[in-house]
């Protein structure tokens, strides 16, 4: 049972009440605590020693990496954030200078983004570190978009480039909170995710969600220069485009837009983020499962992303 199997097991018959706009199943919780046009947000992430990071990674880009995974899936709905509490589960041998370099990492990214840290918790935990981020924000009612919204036509768009990023983004990646705000406030985005992890298992999730199904192009598929290069340089290495389907943590927004809106979004994000690529990879279908187009003509994707416990 990997993963998503379990989430998909435990979340069968979880509780609920009438605040809870939506529940488990998206980047956050957005629930209705009776604010006049804004939904509460609710996240909460953890990152593991020997998962998400190792003993030789430099504490503050632990520390950032932390925050910045909440703060990517408050972008994946539109949000702003505004305050976090920090879970720390030590080894009983931890150093107090690395801790608080952990801290001023994520301090760091917290006063950038205006990300107020008001406690948390600290315990035991033998072997390993841990450390988990729960972040609270809100967002504009009718502009927070959600991962079942996806229509049949729809262009697909993402932003960034994928792959190859355990050569060092997925610890010092910058979350897209303007990027995605700015595209719910100028367009009607229908659904959104953050990729961490792999564009072709998130895809799936908007796809299951939506009950639509998608087809890509693999001459559009963004590959990163890292994941270009470490295909030169490795013969092992995955090659570039399987590299941007499933290597995951790239923390990048993976969109959908109505196809008439396609151009416009397109030439005005080039004016505002003329720095960022936007990508239009492929577009979504009626008829369910994901398939790919090449030069050789359309067939099925079996490449998945990245599952823990698999």
């Amino acid at each position: 049972m990997n993963e998503f199997q379990l989430i998909a097991r435990l979340t069968q018959s979880l509780p609920t009440n009438a605040s809870t706009v939506v529940g488990a199943g998206d980047d956050c919780a957005v629930l209705d605590l009776g604010l006049p046009d804004r939904w509460l947000l609710f996240k909460t992430d953890a990152i593991v020693e020997g998962i998400h990071f190792d003993a030789t990674t430099p504490p503050d880009k632990i520390g950032h990496k932390a925050l910045a995974r909440c703060l990517s899936d408050f972008a994946a709905m539109a949000g702003t954030p505004t305050h976090a509490l920090v879970t720390l589960a030590l080894p009983t041998n931890f150093k107090v200078n690395f801790i608080e370099a952990i801290y001023d990492g994520m301090n760091t990214l917290a006063a950038r983004h205006q990300v107020a840290v008001v406690g948390g918790e600290t315990t035991t935990n033998p072997e390993r570190m841990l450390i988990s981020v729960a972040l609270l924000g809100t967002v504009q009612k009718g502009k927070c978009p959600v991962r079942s919204s996806a229509k049949a036509g729809d262009a697909i768009f993402v932003t960034g480039e994928l792959g190859g990023s355990r050569s060092g983004k997925h610890l010092d990646f910058e979350p897209r909170l303007a990027e995605a705000a700015w595209l719910a406030d100028n367009f009607s985005i229908h659904a959104m995710m953050d990729i961490s992890d792999g564009l072709a298992g998130d895809l799936r999730h908007i796809l299951k969600a939506s009950r639509v199904g998608a087809e890509l192009l693999s001459d559009a598929i963004p590959a990163s220069r890292a994941a270009k290069l470490a295909a030169r340089a490795e013969p092992s290495a995955r090659p570039p485009l399987l590299a941007a389907l499933a290597d995951g943590e790239d923390f990048e927004l993976l969109f959908t837009v109505a196809s008439h809106d396609a151009v416009s979004l397109f030439d005005a994000w080039k004016e505002r983020f003329p720095e960022l690529r936007l990508s239009c990879i492929g577009k979504i279908t009626a008829k369910k499962g994901l398939t790919i187009r090449d030069k050789k003509g359309i067939r099925p994707l079996t490449v998945h992303g990245y599952a823990h416990f698999s």
